[in-house]
């Protein structure tokens, strides 16, 4: 008969997930996971598999939670420009919550590896270029209805937002207060078309 886990899975996760954020990838090690998840190195292993696959479910953990807030706002404003302005502003409320690390995970959690991981900065590269297009895609609706003007350069002002929102998460790494990062949104905003 397989012994049952002495250890809660999904907060496990959650605790492995803050790690993550407030570490990055490679800084955090198989040690400090299991000190802060309470659990010891077979059963990390057992459960999630190695660090890599854990770090894969606290990034996709991420996305369903903390970072749904962009996918909720393009979906659910009527214009672009409305769910542009929305996503800089719930980032400017999401970065700087204290009830967790500062900034974004997929945004920071691989700023510093080396060679040995390049997948997971791959992995994070392709949520980044993803959000990047969803913001484009809402851009091109607001030219196909007549609110942008027909030959705007809809790629790179999903680009500028994209840099906008990275900029973000790092000055809230750095300190900024909600305050600071709500008028970097506003002052963004002021060069849509």
């Amino acid at each position: 008969m397989a012994r049952q886990r002495a250890f809660d899975r999904d907060a496990a996760l959650d605790t492995a997930l803050r790690a993550f954020w407030a570490r990055g990838y490679e800084a955090t090690s198989i040690a400090d996971l299991t000190a802060a998840m309470g659990i010891s190195p077979p059963s990390l292993y057992a459960a999630f598999g190695d660090k890599r696959r854990l770090f894969e479910e606290a990034v996709a953990r991420y996305q369903e939670g903390y970072g749904a807030f962009s996918t909720r706002a393009l979906a659910e404003e009527p214009t672009g420009r409305q769910a542009v302005e929305r996503v800089l502003m719930e980032a400017a409320a999401e970065y700087t919550d204290p009830g967790h690390p500062a900034g974004c995970l997929i945004i920071s959690a691989a700023v510093n590896c080396g060679a040995e991981s390049a997948e997971v900065e791959e992995l994070l590269r392709g949520f980044r270029e993803a959000s990047k297009d969803a913001l484009r895609k809402r851009i091109d609706d607001d030219v196909a209805a007549g609110l942008l003007p027909a030959g705007t350069d809809t790629a790179a002002l999903a680009t500028y937002y994209a840099a906008v929102i990275q900029g973000m998460s790092t000055q809230a790494r750095d300190g900024a207060s909600r305050k600071d990062l709500r008028q970097i949104a506003a002052l963004a905003m002021t060069v849509w078309p």
